[in-house]
C-alpha cells in the first residue's frame, strides 16, 4: 500500500510502501530507487504465485509503523537492507490478499542512530493510530524505541536489535526477533578460544552497546578457563597507537567495538600494514564486514575479518526464494538484517490476520505465535535475563570474506 500516513505533514512524500520525511529520503530514494528494470518488470519478476482465490487487498489500511537507520550517523546500509526486507513483506502480504482483505501499510520513520529522535517518532507513530511497531537496528535506539512503545501501550515487534536488556523491566508488549547480544557473543567468544586465541584486545569507543559486548567477552572467557581480555580505550587512541599497544600486550587478536566506517576502517588500514602485527586475528563481531560498503572501502584489507551473523547454513525454499527477490531489490547480496526484515512483517501479518489490529490483542498474541520464516519456525518464549518474548533461536555464525575471493563469504563456525 503507498500511501501518506492520514495526519502526516504536507513536508511528506511517499517511498515504495513506507511514508518517509522530506528530509531524510535522499538516502533511502538512491537506495531504494535505482532499479535497472521497471516496477512492473520487477513485479512480475519477483512476485510469488497467488494462492488460489486470492483477492487484491481493498479497503482501509491496517498500518505498522517501522524504524529505520536511514541517514548519518546511523549505519545507512543496514537500514537499506532492513527496509527492502520490510517493504517486500508488506508487498507479498498485500498481493496474498492483505489483512483480511484490508491492506498493509508501513509507515517509516528515520532514526538516524538517534535515540531521542527514535522516541518521538514513536509517539508520533502512536498518535497517527499505528496497529504496531516494528524494526530498527541500533541497539541504543531500539531500546529507546521499545521503552517509550511499552509505555504507549503499542506493541513492538524489534527486527534486527540485540541488546539484552531492552527494556529496563519486563514487558508483554515487546518481542524480538534477533538473538540477544549475550548469546551471539559468546558465539564468538568460542569461536576465538576454538581458534587457540588467548589474548584478545578490544578497541572500544564508549558505549552501552559495546561496554556490554566486553562484559560479555570478559565473563564468558574467565568461566571457559582460558583468555585474557585487553582493553583498548578508543576515546583516547590513534589507529596507530592501537597498532604499538597490541604489540605491547602480545595480543592474538584485536575485536573492533567501534564506529563503522570510521574510526574501524582507519584501525583496520593501519593494522594490515604493520609489519609486526602480521599474524594478528582481526575480528568484528557486530558485523560490519557484510555488507558491501566494507569491501568497498577496505578491498584485500577488508577480508578475514570474522563477524557474527544471523542465518542457517543452509536457507530452505521459501527463504532461498526471498534471498533471490532481495539480491535483485538491492542490486548484491541481502545480508541477514534483509531476512529479518522479511521475517518481521510476516510474524506481524499473521497476528493481524488471528487478532485484528487492536493493540492490547496484539501484544497478548506473542506467546501463541507460530510463523514460518525465511530462517525457520519462529516461536517467542521468556528466557532467562531478557526483558522481552524473544524468538530462542535464530541460527547463528562466525563468517567472513574469503581472502582468495573477498565477494564470497566463509562459514566459521555455528552456534
Amino acid at each position: 500500500m503507498i500511501a501518506p500516513a492520514r495526519g502526516a505533514d504536507p513536508g511528506r512524500c511517499r517511498l515504495g510502501s513506507a511514508t518517509l520525511g522530506a528530509t531524510d529520503v535522499h538516502s533511502a530514494i538512491r537506495a531504494t530507487r535505482n532499479r535497472t528494470v521497471t516496477r512492473e518488470t520487477r513485479q512480475r519478476m519477483n512476485t510469488p504465485p497467488s494462492s488460489p482465490g486470492a483477492k487484491r487487498a481493498d479497503g482501509p489500511s491496517v498500518r505498522i509503523g517501522a524504524l529505520v537507520p536511514l541517514t548519518r550517523p546511523g549505519w545507512v546500509e543496514a537500514g537499506r537492507h532492513l527496509l527492502a526486507g520490510l517493504e517486500l513483506g508488506v508487498r507479498e502480504v498485500n498481493d496474498a490478499g492483505g489483512i483480511v482483505g484490508r491492506p498493509l501499510e508501513l509507515v517509516v520513520r528515520d532514526t538516524a542512530a538517534d535515540p531521542r529522535r527514535a522516541a518521538a517518532a514513536v509517539d508520533e507513530l502512536a498518535g497517527l493510530g499505528m496497529a504496531a511497531l516494528a524494526g530498527e537496528y541500533h541497539s541504543v535506539v531500539a531500546r529507546a524505541a521499545a521503552t517509550r512503545a511499552d509505555a504507549l501501550g503499542l506493541p513492538y515487534l524489534c527486527s534486527s536489535a540485540v541488546l539484552d536488556a531492552l527494556t529496563e523491566q519486563p514487558t508483554d508488549r515487546v518481542a524480538r526477533l534477533s538473538p540477544p547480544q549475550s548469546r551471539g557473543w559468546q558465539v564468538y567468544a568460542d569461536f576465538l578460544l576454538g581458534a587457540g586465541h588467548r589474548r584478545i584486545a578490544v578497541a572500544a569507543q564508549p558505549s552501552v552497546y559495546w561496554a556490554s559486548g566486553t562484559r560479555i567477552l570478559r565473563d564468558h572467557l574467565a568461566a571457559r578457563g582460558g583468555g585474557t581480555l585487553i582493553e583498548l580505550d578508543m576515546s583516547a587512541l590513534s589507529a596507530t597507537a592501537v597498532c604499538d599497544a597490541l604489540v605491547g600486550h602480545r595480543a592474538t587478536a584485536l575485536l573492533l567495538l567501534v564506529g563503522h566506517p570510521e574510526p574501524a576502517v582507519s584501525i583496520v588500514k593501519s593494522v594490515r600494514h604493520d609489519e609486526r602485527l602480521a599474524e594478528i586475528l582481526i575480528g568484528a563481531p557486530a558485523g560490519q564486514p557484510e555488507f558491501a560498503e566494507w569491501a568497498t572501502l577496505l578491498g584485500d584489507d577488508g577480508a578475514a575479518i570474522p563477524f557474527l551473523r544471523y542465518l542457517p547454513e543452509r536457507l530452505g525454499p521459501l527463504g532461498a526464494r526471498v534471498e533471490s527477490v532481495l539480491r535483485e531489490r538491492l542490486a548484491e547480496a541481502p545480508s541477514f538484517v534483509a531476512f529479518e526484515g522479511y521475517d518481521t512483517v510476516a510474524v506481524l501479518a499473521e497476528v493481524l490476520r488471528s487478532h485484528g489490529p487492536d493493540r492490547a490483542r496484539i501484544a497478548a498474541s506473542w506467546p501463541h505465535v507460530a510463523v514460518e520464516g525465511t530462517r525457520g519456525r519462529i516461536r517467542f518464549s521468556r528466557t532467562p535475563g531478557i526483558s522481552v518474548w524473544q524468538w530462542a533461536w535464530p541460527h547463528i555464525q562466525v563468517a567472513d570474506r574469503d581472502p582468495a575471493e573477498p565477494d564470497r563469504l566463509r562459514i566459521l563456525h555455528t552456534g
